[in-house]
């Protein structure tokens, strides 16, 4: 193989400082001054490298980012109205959240192997197009299983006037099973390419993931939207059955919306963004030799564990400030639509009109979280660097995280002691009437301030992941498949202990949520004092300065 320009002049300045050694007349210190500055002519040289990939145009980074508005469109339609439809086919409160470890074991298991498979993948389509064209795909199934899960269970037997529906039930988690693993299936090689078509520009890295957040809160408004719109069904007139009412077939009517999204997205961007296959953008299947015979055998499973054996402490940092910071989000998330309906409206489940509008009114204050969302995602590199760095901005909106989770907690007291009044004035009728107007602002207050940290969430930890990968020993795919670990995990721990943990203090939201404030606290703490800050930004090659370098 020849040697590429930078290496001629590297032998070449290198010949030459020896040479100079020799037969200079210069004192020591004068020939210390000229190896500095020939130092700085190869860090120059060096940056100038052709092997320094080049960014993607911005339009491009555009279309395959604007994916995730059709991913969080399901998403939001998960987290605003899969909850409350859980119980109404009988699975109780203390149980729902265990439907839930669904999409945290198959982030675990999904991401990291399609991520590392991705990283390998040698199609002519691409490494990271033929996964994401198959978790769109995937989606469109798990959506009409979900969605007809009531018909197919009053098909197979489920009778209408029992509360629990368990056929219904059955077919219900095998499509959320489905959708869950589809959506890992599109995230991780969407976030890989993006960091692919990102070259090595650290900058152009953020944008791309602050993008991503961008359409997520895009997909959101949408989401939440749909959610909060009760005449839906009205364009789907067949979406109401004899087992499916108004709610089941609004919800039926989301998830066709939310496919035909997803799927016009994801066409548009693979047909208009090609992948490159370079050598110096694939890993090499050698390029970690695992070194058990069991990781030989089984080489994703040698590539993880080679992988969280090379991570420096920049990325042990990121995956512990992540953890707690998921252990802060997940119970409000999984929760909020119902904390609306039952602590702040007072209703139950299957019972009165209550609890419905506590939901509907939740999935209002989602999608004014994503509009906040939206808006700070754009804003989120400006504001890192007015606070003096993104792990600073996201140790910030860490302690905003945790006050907004206490304040449920006055909210809720707040809207109980207004049912009182009321009942005690004589206004209470068969049921306790809606919250006050001031309560139903403080709680869609509180939704909308809760998008500042989300759009830092969703954003910095990966484009801080996608910045240490290269010491990470792996690839981009299984790099963010390595930080899911931290994402889902804590998910798995919130729903396994949130159900007991609630009952234990009443059977309310709260308790899971004041437990998440302290995380929040914790993972703020650890953003600002332990976290390593990103390498600064290199200079575009035309405006390229020497690097001062030291000789010890």
């Amino acid at each position: 193989m020849q040697p590429t320009r930078t290496h001629h002049n590297t032998l070449s300045l290198l010949s030459t400082s020896s040479l100079t050694q020799e037969i200079s007349p210069f004192s020591p210190a004068e020939r210390h001054r000229e190896r500095e500055r020939e130092i700085v002519v190869m860090e120059v040289e060096t940056m100038k490298s052709p092997s320094q990939k080049a960014a993607a145009p911005l339009t491009k980074i555009i279309l395959v980012a604007s994916i995730a508005a059709g991913v969080q469109f399901g998403w939001a339609l998960q987290l605003s109205l899969l909850t409350p439809y859980i119980q109404l086919l009988g699975v109780p409160h203390t149980w729902s959240a265990f439907v839930w470890l669904c999409g945290p074991i198959s982030g675990m298991i999904v991401q990291p192997i399609v991520g590392y498979h991705s990283d390998r993948c040698t199609s002519r389509f691409g490494r990271r197009r033929p996964f994401i064209a198959a978790g769109a795909g995937l989606v469109a199934v798990s959506v009409f299983l979900i969605g007809y899960a009531a018909d197919i269970g009053h098909l197979s037997g489920d009778s209408l006037e029992k509360r629990t529906k368990p056929r219904a039930v059955t077919v219900f988690v095998v499509g959320f099973w489905i959708l869950d693993v589809a959506n890992n299936m599109l995230q991780g090689p969407c976030r890989a390419l993006l960091a692919d078509i990102s070259g090595d520009d650290t900058r152009r890295m953020r944008t791309a993931n602050a993008l991503f957040a961008f359409f997520m809160a895009v997909g959101n408004v949408f989401g939440y939207a749909a959610g909060a719109y009760s005449h839906l069904h009205k364009m789907f007139p067949f979406t109401i059955t004899k087992a499916c009412d108004v709610y089941c077939a609004n919800l039926k009517s989301c998830f066709f919306l939310s496919i035909t999204l997803l799927l016009v997205l994801t066409i548009v961007a693979l047909t208009s963004v090609k992948e490159t296959m370079p050598n110096d953008g694939v890993v090499a299947e050698g390029e970690i030799e695992p070194e058990s015979t069991t990781a030989k055998s089984v080489p994703f499973f040698g590539q993880m564990i080679a992988a969280f054996r090379e991570l420096q402490r920049p990325m042990l940092v990121l995956l512990l400030v992540t953890c707690l910071n998921w252990i802060a989000w997940f119970p409000f998330l999984l929760f909020d639509t119902d904390w609306m309906g039952r602590e702040v409206y007072g209703g139950q489940v299957g019972k009165g009109r209550l609890y419905d509008l506590g939901v509907r009114a939740g999935a209002l204050g989602l999608m004014l979280n994503a509009v906040v969302l939206g808006f700070m995602s754009l804003a989120i590199e400006s504001l890192g660097r007015w606070v003096g760095g993104v792990k600073r901005l996201w140790g910030i909106v860490n302690f905003l995280l945790a006050i907004c989770l206490a304040m449920t907690v006055l909210i809720t007291k707040l809207a109980q002691s207004s049912r009182h009044a009321a009942i005690a004035a004589g206004h209470g009728g068969a049921e306790p009437p809606p919250p006050t107007a001031g309560v139903k602002a403080g709680a869609l207050t509180l939704f909308a301030v809760l998008g500042i940290p989300q759009a830092v969430t969703f954003s910095i930890p990966f484009a801080l992941a996608s910045i240490f990968s290269s010491t990470s020993g792996a690839g981009q795919g299984l790099s963010l498949g390595v930080l899911n670990l931290a994402i889902v995990i804590p998910q798995m721990f919130v729903s396994v202990t949130s159900g007991p943990w609630d009952d234990l203090f009443g059977g309310g939201n709260l308790p899971a949520f004041i437990a998440g404030a302290v995380a929040a606290v914790a993972s703020g703490v650890l953003a600002l004092f332990m976290l390593p800050s990103p390498p600064a930004d290199l200079p575009s090659n035309k405006n390229a300065r020497p690097i001062a370098v030291g000789l010890h």
